[in-house]
């Protein structure tokens, strides 16, 4: 069996747990290839610590490609997270288009706020380039505060309601014509926590929950989005994606608390590949 490959898209936090130092060892432990265009590299990531450094590759990104070029190298499945401008943003329309093939998977995790809030170094029109971004992708993956962004919604503290929910999670699906979307932070009580998925053409949405753990543990959304991602490129349904997913990022979450891991750290998701990647290599 032809092994696949993808193109992950992010910066790299030397330290810290996130991005592609996440990307890289989750997915190829679904027995994925996984190529790299780094957007930045940083010392640390920028979550709790300071005096961090940062070089900013975004003029590397179109001579990688032009490279690539020269050896018509075809990817399976580009994944694209954190972008820390509107010319990435442009620079990654760009790449999808001389990249993607009929049978390439766009998969867009948008991440650029939370809380309510946008991550401070972001102007407050950068959800609209990044709902452009999203337009062009296969699957997107945002949190509630990025969907209402992208929706020009206004933002709403939970508990909610499945009418609340699914309400967001079509619009998110028609208005940017995603055929699938995956929507992470969803909970309806203050017991359970977990995402919701649609799938617009079987017009049907699918909820993972799991026990809500306390406290705020940096590099999750990286986890969740990179495990969806393998998970769906190893012919799992999206119900069964999202579902796996969960259930990985919380086991790494619940490692890193019984540890007492200062959580800026990242969460142990290291102890749980070989799990996932018996699940994800059990043909």
């Amino acid at each position: 069996m032809k092994q696949k490959r993808i193109v992950a898209i992010h910066d790299i936090s030397c330290f810290g747990k996130c991005s592609l130092t996440v990307a890289l060892p989750i997915i190829s432990a679904a027995g994925i290839e996984v190529s790299v265009i780094p957007t930045a590299v940083l010392s640390t990531h920028t979550g709790g610590f300071t005096g961090f450094t940062f070089r900013d590759l975004t003029d590397d990104i179109v001579p990688i490609l032009d490279h690539w070029a020269n050896y018509d190298i075809q990817f399976d499945g580009i994944y694209t997270g954190y972008l820390g401008s509107f010319e990435q943003i442009e620079l990654m329309k760009q790449t999808f288009d001389r990249l993607r093939t009929e049978n390439t998977i766009v998969f867009v995790d948008p991440v650029m706020a939370d809380n309510g809030k946008l991550y401070p170094l972001f102007p407050q029109d950068f959800p609209k380039g990044m709902r452009s971004l999203c337009e062009k992708a296969d699957v997107i993956i945002p949190n509630i505060t990025e969907a209402c962004f992208m929706l020009d919604k206004e933002y709403e503290e939970g508990p909610y309601t499945k009418e609340y929910i699914e309400e967001l999670i079509r619009r998110l699906s028609f208005e940017l014509n995603v055929k699938r979307v995956v929507l992470t932070g969803v909970y309806f009580d203050d017991q359970k926590l977990g995402a919701a998925a649609y799938d617009q053409d079987q017009d049907k949405i699918e909820y993972a929950m799991s026990d809500r753990i306390t406290g705020y543990y940096h590099g999750t959304g990286d986890v969740f989005a990179s495990a969806v991602m393998a998970s769906m490129l190893s012919n799992k349904s999206l119900k069964d994606a999202i579902e796996i997913a969960v259930d990985f990022t919380v086991e790494s979450i619940k490692r890193t608390k019984e540890a007492n891991t200062d959580v800026k750290f990242g969460v142990d998701f290291e102890t749980g590949l070989k799990k996932l990647a018996s699940q994800l290599n059990d043909k």
